[in-house]
Parts: C-alpha cells; sequence; structure tokens
C-alpha cells in the first residue's frame, strides 16, 4: 500500500522507512515544520533535520515531501501551552503535538497526497481485535511512546502503522549502521521540540513575562522571592535561590505548591517530605482508545508521568471527569500532565490531570484551592470514536 511516513531527520524514521519500503510498501516521506525559526530566540534544528531527511530519502530512493504546519501548531497546541502555565499547570505538549498535528493535520494531508496510510518513528504498537484497534507498548519498554499516544482513537490507529513497535533501540541503530544511513549516529533529540536546548525559563519569558513574588513554606515562613509562580513546577529543586537559614535542616528545598492568584510559591526541604504525596488523583474528561468507558468502576494500572513505573489503582468514570485512587502514594502528581491508564500492554487511554489530595493539591477535601482550573478546552470537549464494526 502507499504509506506516509512522518520523517523527522532522526533514526527512528529513518529505520522506519527503511522497514516499511523492505516489506513492499509504496513509501513517501513527510517532512513536518511545526515551528517558526527565530534566531532571537536561540538554536534551533529545524533546517538540519530537514537536510538529513531529505538524504534518508535520497538513499532509500523514495520521494520526499516538505509541509509548514506551523500555524496550525500555534494554534492547536503553542497557545493551549501558553494558557496552562498562565493558569499555574504543567502542560505536555507531546501530547497535544500528536494528537493536534501528527496524527491530524499530517493524517489529512497524506490522505490528500494519496496514502492509504500514516506511519511514524514511534515506538508503539497498534492491533486489532474484534474490529476495534488497540494502542500497544512497545516492546522495548525503555523507549515506549504509548503514553504520548494515549489520545489517539480509532480513526487514527486504523490509518496508523508503527514500524518500530516491535524492535529494540539497540537494533534499530545496527539497522541503520547496515543501510549506511546517514542519521544512523545521529544524537537522539530530548525535550520539547520548539525549546531544543535553550533555556526553559528563558524561553518561556519571551511570552509569559516575570512577575517575581514571595516564596513561602507552608507554615508562612518567607525564605525568598521566584520569579513568577507559572515557571516553576511541582517537585522542583533546581532554581529556587535558597540559601541555608538559620535553623533549617541541610535538606534541599523543593517545590510544593504555588497560589498563582497570589502569586506565592510554597516550598519545603527534603525530597520525600509529605506536602508533596498524594493518594487520590482528579481529571478532566478522559479519552478512550476504544472510544468508550471501560466500566463504570474498574481496576488497572496507571502512570503520572513519562517512564513512570505502573502504579495500581482503581477508577471511577463520572460525567466530569476520572478519580484515581492508588494502592500507594504519589510523588508530585503534577495538574495539567496527564494520567494514563493500562491494562497490561493495552493502553486504555487518559486524561489531564486537574486536582489531586496533597495539602496543595487543589482537591475540595483539601484546605486551599491553589491550581486553577484548565485554561483551555482541548482536553475535554474531544469525543472519541467508537470501535470500527468491521476492519479495512
Amino acid at each position: 500500500m502507499k504509506v506516509m511516513l512522518g520523517m523527522s531527520g532522526g533514526v527512528d524514521s529513518s529505520v522506519a522507512a527503511l522497514l516499511l519500503q523492505q516489506a513492499g510498501h509504496d513509501v513517501e516521506g513527510l517532512f513536518m515544520q511545526n515551528w517558526e525559526e527565530d534566531e532571537r530566540q536561540g538554536p534551533c534544528t529545524t533546517d538540519t533535520d530537514r537536510k538529513d531527511a531529505v538524504a534518508v530519502c535520497g538513499r532509500l530512493g523514495i520521494p520526499f515531501h516538505a509541509r509548514n504546519f506551523a500555524a496550525e501548531y500555534w494554534d492547536g497546541v503553542f497557545e493551549h501551552f501558553l494558557a496552562e502555565y498562565r493558569a499555574g499547570r504543567t502542560p505536555n505538549p507531546d501530547v497535544l503535538c500528536n494528537r493536534e498535528i501528527k496524527f491530524k493535520t499530517f493524517l489529512d494531508e497524506a490522505h490528500a497526497l494519496g496514502a492509504e496510510k500514516i506511519a511514524t518513528g514511534h515506538y508503539a504498537r497498534v492491533d486489532a481485535v474484534g474490529g476495534c484497534y488497540r494502542l500497544l507498548r512497545a516492546v522495548d519498554a525503555g523507549k515506549d511512546q504509548s503514553y504520548f499516544l494515549h489520545a489517539l482513537g480509532q480513526r487514527q490507529l486504523s490509518a496508523t502503522l508503527f514500524p518500530l513497535g516491535d524492535i529494540e533501540k539497540p537494533r534499530v541503530r545496527e539497522l541503520a549502521r547496515e543501510a549506511n544511513l546517514p542519521t544512523h549516529a545521529k544524537k537522539d533529540s530530548t525535550g520539547i521540540c520548539f525549546i531544543g536546548e535553550r533555556d526553559f525559563r528563558g524561553f518561556l519569558a519571551q511570552y509569559i513575562p516575570a512577575r517575581p513574588g514571595e516564596m513561602r513554606t507552608p507554615d508562612g515562613t518567607l525564605v525568598g522571592e521566584h520569579q513568577g509562580a507559572m515557571y516553576y513546577t511541582l517537585g522542583q529543586r533546581n532554581g529556587l535561590g535558597i540559601g541555608g537559614r538559620h535553623g533549617a535542616s541541610g535538606e534541599p528545598w523543593y517545590v510544593v505548591g504555588k497560589d498563582v492568584s497570589a502569586n506565592v510559591l510554597y516550598v519545603a526541604q527534603g525530597g520525600e517530605n509529605h506536602w508533596l504525596y498524594s493518594q487520590q488523583v482528579r481529571s478532566e474528561t478522559p479519552t478512550w482508545v476504544s472510544g468508550h468507558t471501560p466500566a463504570a468502576t474498574f481496576r488497572c494500572t496507571a502512570k503520572t508521568r513519562y517512564r513512570q513505573i505502573d502504579q495500581p489503582c482503581e477508577v471511577e468514570v463520572d460525567d466530569t471527569g476520572l478519580l484515581l485512587r492508588f494502592d500507594d502514594a504519589q510523588r508530585a502528581v503534577t495538574p495539567g500532565q496527564s494520567v494514563v491508564l493500562y491494562d497490561g500492554d493495552i493502553c486504555l487511554g487518559g486524561a489531564v490531570i486537574a486536582a489531586t489530595d496533597a495539602p496543595y493539591g487543589g482537591m475540595p477535601s483539601t484546605s486551599s484551592t491553589i491550581f486553577m482550573p484548565s485554561a483551555n478546552s482541548h482536553a475535554t470537549t474531544r469525543k472519541s470514536e467508537p470501535c470500527l464494526k468491521t476492519l479495512p
């Protein structure tokens, strides 16, 4: 079949193209530019990545396309990213980028170019059982990216191939070297795509100006000044600038809460202090991969951040979202991030975290409502597509 591969200029998408070609598909590559470069903001790798993508397509002898989706990215991802930070939350733009750009805008463009399916270099798997497509973890547990793909539904998964889902990362490098692909030794990209290697706070300050305020302990003691509560996230240790204090222990300081309306940042000493822990988590409206809720109440495992070990929990579903009760207390669960649910290797879906029962977590049972509600409706208005009745 004709497959349009999202070419990033990295080794993963390069090997994905190789494997699709070896499987006999009619493969074409499409490079997505999702951010307009500005030299004043520091280095960006878009131009280098594009050249590498062109070189790989040339090496494999497959057609190359390029599209600029920067406007769609700004409207669908970046404005949400800024709004969430202004509200005091910590968003995950990769989840929204996958849903709004890579598996929506790119998918539509691929179909317009005559492709039957799209493919990416993500580490994940898709299968179909009884007419319902399932999102599965990758074989390489250390590289699995199903966490970032949990918001995809039946339409996207029915049209998507993940060639790397059954392969360990070291083998991907080997295949790239054996095929003499120009990206075989290229370093993996890390961090948020539009920030890259730049200083995060400096980048954010270009869009959300600094707003200095008080840094206090939970008992109200003033211990310093911050540059803007929105720049910090729960569990953060670096960048607080709190020196040694008379009567304080020698343990490092951590962010344990923030009151954006009063512009107060709350900090406490010790990475395991009780201010950081919660056992219950409330979410916004979830999205289900299958298109329907598994049950009103069920047990599963969940991750509240990428690379976290699966945590057993009980889930209750209601009209406003999910209530998760974890078997063990969870550290630094952060509103704005995603909680993703699993049944073994099957990713069930997930939702944006709204509040927790940590002392400053914002749930009604706590003494203070610190975190603001979502600043954007992206996570609450999307309806999941039901399972397909028949396979294509």
